[in-house]
């Protein structure tokens, strides 16, 4: 393959889009980011804080940041976070920068992956989750599929069969 393509994973929480990244980045030999990690690593800090201390907007002017400077970059498989595709120049550059691939997911397979999970700044509010991600998924699943090159269910596969679904989609 002359010139290696960008693939980015882009879905709502509790998708599966940073564990089936690993996945595919394993199967194209290709180098593995995800955005939320990035910004961790570069704040020094975890994301729950970030936005305690700059709110949503600054964690999104963070994260478009990071989706820039990552989706410039050859070969890679990056998983962006939920919420990265309500940023006009973020899907921009996703989409002129790569192959865009919707891991869809119902909200019930959502709370049974994220419940648990303390480190979703979203959830942590005195609103139902259900609710929280029932909200989520009106203001932005049309935004994901505006995006996508493809879409992939991930309800009812391992990550390891919907990574392999995708190298098959996209015929790397």
């Amino acid at each position: 393959m002359a010139e290696k393509r960008n693939i980015f994973l882009v879905g709502p929480m509790g998708a599966g889009k940073s564990t089936i990244g690993k996945y595919l980045a394993q199967q194209l030999h290709m180098e593995f980011y995800d955005s939320d990690h990035e910004i961790e690593r570069r704040t020094g800090a975890d994301i729950s804080w970030v936005f305690d201390v700059e709110g949503e907007e600054g964690f999104r002017q963070r994260e478009e940041k990071v989706i820039n400077e990552l989706s410039e970059l050859q070969g890679i498989v990056l998983a962006t976070g939920g919420g990265s595709i309500k940023s006009r120049e973020s899907r921009n550059r996703l989409s002129a920068r790569g192959i865009v691939v919707y891991l869809e997911t119902t909200v019930e397979k959502q709370l049974a992956r994220v419940q648990k999970d303390k480190r979703r700044p979203l959830l942590q509010t005195e609103e139902a989750p259900r609710d929280v991600l029932e909200r989520l998924a009106e203001e932005r699943n049309e935004l994901y599929r505006e995006v996508a090159d493809y879409i992939v269910r991930t309800d009812e596969q391992s990550a390891k069969l919907v990574a392999n679904q995708i190298v098959e989609l996209i015929g790397l």
